[in-house]
């Protein structure tokens, strides 16, 4: 039996006007009722900003480091703090996109000044949100059918802009995904004292898009070969960027979309 979980922090959104995200993530949401906020992502218009942070004062603060001392105080594992704060911010940025990728074909901007973080009482990422909810989406969107002048550049009033196929909406994900994770990374490689290498990091960053593609089709009912080949494209696109996604190498800790209200988004929590 589902069980149907009234999470408070979505009850409180106001929204004014519904565009194509809010129906997105309204759709992503009820893919795990249990747990709401694992897939589909807030508007930063529609909440107050209590407990919410940019995603880019993870480099210009001290709340990377904030979080790695927290979750250092908990185990005597450097590399294991690191591993799971590379999931951390994988998830953030291109774990939680995927999804709507491979079931939809739309994606929200991924770029680092479009991402903000909510953070629970003990400072545990448990949300994230975007600033533009403008979405990016195939040709054939339904949304699309009745609206043509949408594809004439109305993004700012109508939410959505079609991109011209698969490859290219998979690799602007890819992009916006790769510039906003690569300074993160630095960032947390240096926080650690290099407990972790970046091409690790980035191997985390293949097993989450394969991880999302691969959970979705199971709770939606959807295609698993449109899922699977929007994933690769995009692993295609990183691979493209000079980025190591692909490989053998063991990938503990990688976050696991759909598992009982839990993502990579736990570091910092004390039990």
């Amino acid at each position: 039996m589902t069980v149907v979980i009234d999470d408070p922090l979505i009850a409180s959104m106001t929204i004014k006007r519904t565009l194509p995200l809010h129906e997105s993530s309204r759709r992503l949401r009820a893919l795990y009722p249990e747990c709401p906020r694992v897939y589909g992502v807030a508007v930063m218009g529609d909440l107050s900003r209590r407990r919410w942070w940019p995603l880019a004062e993870a480099l210009t603060g001290d709340r990377l480091h904030a979080m790695f001392e927290l979750a250092a105080e908990e185990t005597d594992s450097r590399p294991a703090v690191t591993q799971q704060l590379a999931a951390t911010l994988a998830h953030v940025v291109i774990g939680r996109v995927v999804p709507l990728m491979v079931l939809e074909g739309r994606a929200w901007d991924t770029g680092l000044e479009n991402l903000w973080v909510h953070v629970d009482s003990e400072g545990a990422i448990d949300w994230v949100g975007v600033v533009n909810p403008t979405l990016r989406a195939l040709p054939d969107d339904p949304y699309f059918d009745e609206r043509r002048y949408v594809r004439v550049g109305h993004t700012a009033r109508d939410g959505i802009v079609a991109l011209p196929n698969e490859a290219a909406l998979t690799t602007w994900v890819a992009h916006r995904s790769h510039r906003a994770l690569e300074p993160l990374f630095a960032e947390l490689a240096a926080i650690s004292d290099g407990a972790m290498s970046i091409a690790a990091m980035w191997h985390i960053v293949g097993g989450a898009v394969v991880s999302a593609a691969t959970q979705v089709p199971l709770l939606a009912g959807s295609s698993e070969v449109t899922s699977m080949r929007r994933a690769q494209a995009m692993l295609d696109a990183l691979v493209g960027f000079g980025l190591p996604v692909r490989g053998d190498r063991r990938r503990e800790g990688l976050a696991k979309l759909g598992q009982p209200c839990l993502s990579s988004t736990s570091v910092g929590r004390r039990n």
